[in-house]
């Protein structure tokens, strides 16, 4: 596993702990400074020693998160044959695990000035390994995040096959992800 993206204090690394039991447990809008003093059991103006703001908090737990999601990736790529697919389980997954978290990590803009450098290409790099090409890589990216996020909505109706429907996506993208083995083939 690697390491922290960002080396924290462990005062600072128990406020983080705080912060993420606190944000799966209530979501985005029960985070808050007050909420995580109380958690840590010392008063919000304390926090300031460790983190600047409600915000730095939040990229940490971001940081976090694509370290977690990196190291599911790496895994999967890892395994050989279908890498694409097994990234997307595993995406899925980490999704299903942690909704908060990932909606967090998802939803809006993602304040990159603010996180460590090369957090988010790490997470990336085996999706774009896998996929065999950025585009396509962004493409997969996109079919998973809108399955996920209509799957943690429930916007589906109680019927649908969505293992079907993912199963049909990867299929595509991985035919996508595949040299055109005709033509060397034919040569």
């Amino acid at each position: 596993m690697a390491s922290d993206p960002r080396p924290l204090s462990p005062r600072a690394r128990a406020i983080l702990s705080a912060a993420r039991q606190i944000l799966e447990r209530e979501g985005a809008e029960g985070l808050t400074m007050r909420r995580l003093g109380e958690a840590v059991g010392i008063r919000a103006p304390s926090l300031y020693k460790h983190f600047p703001d409600k915000a730095a908090v939040e990229i940490a737990l971001i940081e976090d998160g694509f370290t977690e999601i990196a190291d599911r990736f790496e895994a999967a790529l890892v395994e050989g044959e279908d890498s694409l697919a097994r990234i997307a389980i595993a995406y899925r997954a980490f999704a299903h695990e942690h909704p908060h978290l990932y909606r967090l990590m998802t939803a809006g803009p993602l304040p990159r000035e603010r996180l460590h450098p090369g957090i988010e290409a790490r997470a990336a790099a085996p999706i774009v390994q896998a996929a065999g090409d950025p585009v396509l890589a962004r493409a997969a990216w996109a079919f998973a995040h809108g399955m996920v996020i209509l799957e943690l909505d429930g916007r589906f109706p109680a019927d649908a096959d969505l293992d079907a429907a993912w199963t049909a996506g990867l299929a595509a993208f991985g035919a996508a992800a595949q040299p055109d083995r005709g033509d060397s083939e034919a040569h």
